[in-house]
Formats: C-alpha cells, sequence, structure tokens
C-alpha cells in the first residue's frame, strides 16, 4: 500500500515524497531530518494507538498537516480523528483520484472528508440517540474506544495493559465506564458487545 502511495504521488508534478516509515519511531526520526508539509497515516500500526501517534506528533510538530488514510470505517474513526487534531480523513478504498484531491485540498490549508462523511455529519445534528447507529460509541473517551477495540479482539485486561502501557486495574476502571456508557448489564455483555463490533467493522 506504501509503495502504491508513493509512486501514485511521484507521479504528481506538484507533489514529492520526502520520506517514508513503517514504524511510528521510524517516522518520528525522518519527520526531524525531512520536515514535511504533509504527513500521510493510517490508524493500525505496531504497538500503539493510530489515535496516541497523532497526539504525539502533533505536540512535538503543532504546524505538521496530517491525512489519515486508513482501512477503518469513516463513520466510526474520522470523528475522532478530526478531535486529534488531523486535517482529512480518506477510505483505502476511494482510489488514488480521491486521494490526490484530499492531499490537495489540505496542503491548501482546507479540511477534507468525503461527501458520505459529510451528508452523514449533518444528518446527526438532527437524529436522535435511538436512530444513530454509532451514538453509544461516540460516547466513549479516545483510550474507552481503543480498549473496546483490543477487547473485541479478544484479549485480557492483562493482555490490554501490556499492549496499552497502563495498569490492569486502569483497564478494569476503562472497562467499568465503557461498560455504563454502552449500558450494559454485565463483564459477559461488554465483551460480546466489542467481539460484535469489531465483527460488523471487519465486514
Amino acid at each position: 500500500m506504501r509503495t502504491g502511495l508513493v509512486q501514485l504521488i511521484h507521479q504528481q508534478s506538484d507533489l514529492e515524497v520526502c520520506g517514508e516509515a513503517g514504524l511510528p519511531d521510524e517516522a518520528f526520526r525522518h519527520l526531524s531530518k525531512s520536515k514535511p508539509d504533509l504527513l500521510l497515516t493510517d490508524l493500525t500500526m505496531p504497538g500503539r494507538s493510530g489515535l496516541e501517534f497523532i497526539h504525539d506528533l502533533l505536540a512535538l510538530h503543532p504546524s505538521l498537516l496530517i491525512l489519515v488514510v486508513s482501512i477503518h470505517d469513516e463513520k466510526i474513526y474520522a470523528e475522532r480523528a478530526l478531535r486529534a487534531g488531523v486535517r482529512g480523513y480518506v477510505m483505502k478504498e476511494s482510489g488514488g483520484k480521491d486521494l490526490l484531491a484530499a492531499i490537495r485540498l489540505v496542503l491548501s490549508g482546507q479540511v477534507y472528508i468525503s461527501p458520505k462523511l459529510t451528508a452523514e455529519f449533518l444528518g446527526g445534528l438532527s437524529c436522535t440517540s435511538n436512530h444513530c447507529n454509532t451514538s453509544l460509541i461516540r460516547k466513549l473517551s479516545d483510550r474507552e474506544f481503543e480498549i473496546l477495540r483490543i477487547m473485541g479482539q479478544g484479549k485480557t485486561t492483562g493482555e490490554i495493559a501490556l499492549q496499552l502501557h497502563i495498569s490492569s486495574k486502569t483497564v478494569d476502571a476503562h472497562r467499568a465506564s465503557i461498560k455504563q456508557k454502552l449500558d450494559l448489564k454485565s463483564a459477559t455483555a461488554l465483551v460480546s458487545y466489542a467481539v460484535r463490533w469489531v465483527e460488523t467493522e471487519k465486514a
């Protein structure tokens, strides 16, 4: 995927790739040297949350423009990514034409979201919680959202704590908060919800 992006951008007379990385730490090292105007990133990466990666990037490079290019459903992830400070969100399935349009729009100082997502946001202004499929998920903090996603992958509390570099007690506290926000009555119901949600996202 990254090779394809590089080739696509290299074909444009007004754009240039100044670096690429496969790991977050590698990306930080490249950034200090290449100083790009725009960074393209996915939200799925080894060893850490993509949203945390974005927060850390902008803490060190507050003027950096970030465009997310991801397989994850924009209806769920784009709002969180935009809140984290990115300037656009493109689904990988959108194709090269939409991606280049998004790149140029963000570089011009604007924010890019797809027409479909724009309609979703506008529709959300008038919908009630009973009719909004993602309304409950939106109540979760970014950390709670990440824990729910990892729970849905079948990870235990200890495994989640290890992956996110937090204590098991902290994970348990977040699990209790998630359960309350999603109006679930038991830990078993919470795990079941998480698994179903992850499976639905893959579909």
